[in-house]
């Protein structure tokens, strides 16, 4: 086998070449990345295809679990709770979520016995009845969990990360990159009458063919990519920590709820207050009573939280419960169990707009941001992703030497395109790329990586016979 390098550049070069040079130079970038890169992405593009979809997934997979008859009289949540423990000790209810129209009331438990840690019970909430349970990890139903599993590390742990952070590290370089390319080639052919920017020319054929469809499924499907990229970055490992350290300095990070009980009651809780001084503090240890579900969601709904509601039960009787609108974007509120004055309340509309930016990229990934049109646009970028890495190859075996003896695969761009640069374009570009490298570890070291196979080739084409 043998992988043919073309020449590369002659060191000095005329005026006026520095877009030429840096089209280049990109080229070979976007190629190097491409191939070395597009399995991991390939991978992450399959499995983030079927995870698209866990949501309605779930709704045909657990439907008897979820759906219940709609009723305009639920039961109070604290005799759905009952219903729930069916022998359970009280003391290991973590949450209660109320029903949506249509769905069932969920009541999570501490169990240690399931290897998420954690069980679901699922309640009619017009009649009481316990529609079954399920080991859940964090929320999720187990379809959704293994199918997150999948696309995050294959079920791989911590081996499995690397891929996953490989692929979101390169995914927005190579689309930046390439839609550069694909604008550069549009400005050249707009010159000669034939340039097309996001419309296919079926009149092309052969390699350019395939460049052609390539680079409009690019354009078209550039935006969704980098936010894939970029919200996918967060739940990495490595660049992830950074994007923490960063939202921290700049006061980005998501605000919390102040849940300790004490302090002067947040404001008037309607007809649900307690009255009269504040009740002494609890200590730390004391039991908390599930059954004040009731009271402590009726406040919650007098502070205006609406549709279905997450309460989560504090640890101990010191702390205050968390009711939270379920909804991506929802209001939530502390309130203390026992007198049933809120301590502390966070509206998503004063959340900083980076929070918020946070919140709804991290949704929109999960494909729960607006329904089924969520579900169906990550699919699309899904495939738009696969095409182009599937064309990408293709290009390059397009490219193979016609007459080379033995098995050969394509030729690799131009070499000594950033010796064409300006000293000062040289230096930015060295000092932009150890940033993100540093910023963006996997992306630095692999990087490095291919300046080494750069400089190799380099070295076998002059050691070669001429």
């Amino acid at each position: 086998m043998t992988i043919t390098t073309e020449p590369g550049v002659p060191k000095s070069s005329p005026p006026g070449t520095e877009s030429s040079a840096l089209r280049k130079l990109l080229l070979r970038l976007h190629f190097y990345a491409g191939v070395f890169v597009g399995p991991f992405l390939l991978v992450a593009a399959l499995t983030g295809f079927v995870y698209a979809f866990a949501p309605t997934l779930e709704k045909l997979v657990y439907g008897s679990y979820l759906e219940a008859p709609a009723t305009d009289h639920p039961l109070p949540a604290s005799e759905q709770l009952r219903a729930a423990l069916d022998g359970r000790d009280p003391s290991a209810v973590l949450s209660l979520q109320t029903a949506e129209a249509g769905g069932s009331t969920r009541v999570v438990f501490d169990d240690p016995g399931v290897g998420s840690g954690e069980t679901t019970v699922f309640v009619d909430p017009g009649s009481g009845k316990v529609l079954g349970a399920l080991a859940t990890d964090s929320g999720d139903l187990p379809l959704r969990a293994w199918l997150s599993a999948l696309h995050k590390n294959l079920h791989l742990g911590e081996v499995g990360n690397l891929y996953s952070e490989m692929a979101a590290s390169w995914l927005g370089v190579i689309v930046l990159a390439g839609l550069y390319l694909w604008w550069a080639k549009y400005r050249r052919d707009r010159a000669n009458g034939r340039g097309r920017l996001l419309t296919v020319d079926r009149s092309l054929t052969g390699r350019r063919s395939t460049l052609n469809w390539h680079g409009v499924v690019g354009a078209c499907a550039a935006l969704g990519l980098i936010f894939l990229s970029i919200t996918g970055l967060t739940w990495s490992d490595n660049a992830g920590k950074n994007v923490k350290t960063l939202r921290t300095e700049m006061s980005w990070t998501t605000p919390k709820l102040d849940t300790a009980i004490g302090a002067a009651p947040a404001a008037p809780a309607g007809e649900h207050t307690g009255h009269g001084a504040p009740a002494a503090p609890v200590a730390d240890g004391a039991p908390v009573d599930p059954s004040a579900v009731d009271g402590v969601l009726a406040v919650a709904r007098d502070h205006g939280l609406t549709g279905s509601l997450s309460a989560t039960i504090p640890a101990s009787a010191a702390k205050a419960w968390t009711v939270k609108e379920a909804a991506t974007g929802g209001d939530s509120i502390a309130v203390d169990g026992a007198t049933m004055q809120v301590t502390d309340e966070l509206r998503f509309a004063d959340w900083p707009l980076a929070a918020k930016l946070t919140s709804w990229g991290i949704a929109g990934h999960m494909g729960t941001l607006f329904g089924i049109a969520n579900q169906l646009l990550l699919a699309a970028l899904a495939l738009a992703l696969i095409t182009l890495i599937v064309g990408g190859y293709r290009m390059w075996w397009q490219r193979r030497p016609r007459r080379s003896e033995g098995f050969a695969l394509g030729t690799v761009p131009r070499r000594g395109a950033l010796r064409r640069l300006p000293w000062p374009a040289i230096g930015g570009i060295a000092v932009v790329a150890v940033a993100v490298g540093i910023f963006v570890p996997l992306l630095g070291l692999s990087l490095l990586g291919f300046l080494i196979v750069d400089v190799l080739l380099g070295l076998r084409s002059r050691w070669q016979p001429a």
